[in-house]
């Protein structure tokens, strides 16, 4: 019995210190809070990893540690809005690649339980101020479930922000061939590729439409009479996957890359009754009025890309975030990692590259911060440095948008994250090789 309060008292110190390691004020930066007015001079007081306080002179609780912001700039830690990180770990070995499963319907897989703790692109991305990303699985017509992460931690679980943020589903494309290679509509190669005329190619098209509705439906069948059915019934783990989509609670993220699939995407959701995000869609620009008149938001890809058509301007890739600004639609930036082994630690200046094409500065930072955690639902949690919300910062020397500027420190849940990594590691090995 005399062990236990040694023992009680010893926890109480873990805990202290524990509570330590996210607790603390950083003073006299320039705080960014990307949901008002800049603060010159500010504060921001985290304790147990949330945001507790964000002002100008703020009082310095004496049990937090302070951390000197002067003459830095406070960002909250920017999120990718599409990739595969986690997932690939060598584009050129299959085996370090698990982003797809056999099969046209997977809406039962998630992501998050095939993230790789210990990838390398993590701290990586991280020293660049990503601080989260949207990890999606690809695959046929329905992939499964992409997972919103955050980029450190010791398990799955513990970097899970919302293990299931919305199903991916590829739409499905009328593919022709051209000369004698086969077009992919740009796709990610997942495109219905027709090596003869249009009449074959509308056949397969129309065919992958109608299995794809019919799953649709058979998973409305299954719900509504899923309540009827005898205990001890085995459940369809598939079909279970498609209820919180028919109900409205989880989105649908449809690739849709040209016109005709942007279209069918939002003809395909009315149909259905379903949310949807649109992903990749390299010509949302052409459908601008009918993207916002049903209120969908948009996963742009790349900016630092080669356009979609031969004809279309070179800049095509670069305006077209600020035509979609212009006409209201909420959207953010992803680098979809997989298609064009672009890393997410670009995806800065990915945004960066719409700013000089006529995206304003501050839109282009939300882009990447504020409207990518509104489209994943997680708004009340991250993008924005507000109170009650996780310590995703960024203390920089500069424009996060700039390639000058040095991330000096990130935190992440308000943990202060290990700068280490390995392209660090490389550069100062062979920097300091023997002349």
């Amino acid at each position: 019995m005399r062990f236990l309060p040694v023992l009680s008292m010893a926890a109480a110190l873990a805990t202290a210190a524990f509570a330590a390691d996210d607790s603390f004020i950083i003073k006299g930066a320039t705080v960014h809070t990307i949901a008002g007015a800049d603060i010159a001079n500010g504060s921001v007081i985290v304790r147990n990893g949330k945001i507790m306080g964000v002002g100008k002179n703020l009082a310095s609780p004496k049990d937090l540690k302070v951390i000197d912001g002067k003459g830095l700039h406070l960002y909250p830690g920017m999120i990718d809005a599409g990739t595969e990180i986690g997932l690939v770990e060598i584009n050129s070995v299959r085996e370090t690649e698990d982003t797809s499963e056999i099969g046209k319907f997977n809406p039962h897989l998630v992501a998050l339980t095939a993230v790789n703790p210990e990838s390398e692109h993590f701290p990586v991305t991280r020293f660049n101020g990503i601080t989260s990303a949207l990890t999606m699985p690809s695959g046929q017509l329905i992939s499964g479930q992409a997972s919103l992460i955050h980029l450190d931690g010791w398990t799955t679980d513990e970097m899970g922000i919302k293990p299931r943020a919305g199903m991916h589903l590829r739409m499905p494309v009328i593919a022709m061939p051209r000369g004698n290679a086969a077009v992919d509509s740009g796709d990610l190669g997942q495109a219905l590729i027709a090596r003869g005329s249009f009449t074959e190619a509308k056949r397969a098209f129309d065919k992958e439409m109608l299995d794809l509705n019919e799953f649709f439906e058979s998973a409305r069948r299954y719900m509504l009479t899923r309540s009827a059915m005898p205990p001890g019934t085995k459940p369809d783990l598939k079909l279970e996957a498609m209820i919180p989509v028919l109900e409205g609670k989880e989105p649908v993220l449809i690739t849709a890359v040209r016109e005709r699939e942007i279209r069918d995407a939002l003809a395909f959701a009315d149909k259905q009754k379903i949310k949807i995000i649109l992903c990749d869609s390299q010509e949302a620009y052409k459908v601008t009025k009918e993207i916002k008149e049903h209120n969908v938001p948009v996963i742009l890809g790349p900016m630092l890309a080669l356009p979609l058509n031969e004809d279309n301007p070179y800049e095509q890739q670069y305006t077209t975030p600020a035509e979609l600004q212009k006409a209201g639609i909420l959207f953010a930036i992803g680098t979809l990692e997989g298609k064009a082994n672009l890393s997410s630690r670009n995806l800065p200046y990915q945004a960066a590259q719409a700013v000089a094409f006529g995206l304003p500065h501050d839109e282009a930072i939300k882009a990447i911060t504020k409207n990518a955690a509104i489209i994943w639902g997680v708004g009340d949690q991250i993008g924005t440095i507000e109170e009650g919300k996780w310590a995703d910062l960024i203390l920089t020397d500069g424009d996060p948008l700039e390639a000058q500027t040095t991330v000096k420190q990130v935190f992440v849940k308000g943990k202060s994250s290990d700068m280490d990594n390995k392209q660090r590691k490389l550069y100062e090995k062979y920097i300091n090789r023997p002349k």
